[in-house]
């Protein structure tokens, strides 16, 4: 699945130090192995509701240091198999906004943004611009570089490089 370079989703807004633990509860790390049965259990312990209720391109929004904690990436996976669009924080823990790009979804930076939005409110991101508009305005991300766009546009990193080396390949 690509992503879109215009998002618009519903805003789902927690604080600071948002652990992997909490995105997806380590009980399940070594039990739940198929990407299309972790969505059930994100964000279960912290809010019960995300699961049942986020929608396609929904837009979580977050304090600093989202996903800190272990480096498992069920923590990505859970969040992009419910259908997320993007996350903004105002930081990412190192780990974890590696693994959003790998697996193209979009982690972006902007904490003013953060401030402004409202949990529940629908924004729209452009991901090009580097632009985030909400009902307080609109805001600013560094844009992405085209190699993480097409990261995105292939569905992820294993994907691209695939198809980079099939090109290579038959070039």
């Amino acid at each position: 699945m690509s992503t879109n370079t215009v998002i618009k989703g519903r805003v789902w807004k927690y604080g600071d130090n948002v652990n992997t633990d909490v995105i997806f509860p380590g009980k399940y790390t070594y039990t739940v192995s198929d990407p299309a049965e972790m969505p059930q259990y994100a964000l279960e312990d912290h809010d019960p509701n995300f699961a049942e209720q986020v929608q396609p391109f929904d837009i979580i929004v977050a304090g600093t240091n989202w996903g800190c904690g272990s480096s498992r990436e069920q923590a990505v996976t859970c969040l992009k198999e419910s259908g997320l669009g993007a996350i903004v924080a105002k930081s990412f823990a190192r780990i974890y906004y590696r693994n959003c790009l790998n697996a193209a979804l979009p982690a972006l930076i902007s904490p003013d943004a953060v401030d402004a939005i409202q949990d529940g409110e629908t924004i729209e991101i452009n991901l090009q611009r580097g632009e985030i508009h909400c009902s307080a305005g609109t805001f600013t991300f560094p844009p992405l570089p085209e190699t993480v766009m097409k990261i995105f546009e292939a569905g992820g990193l294993i994907p691209y490089t695939h198809q980079r080396l099939k090109d290579q390949k038959e070039g």
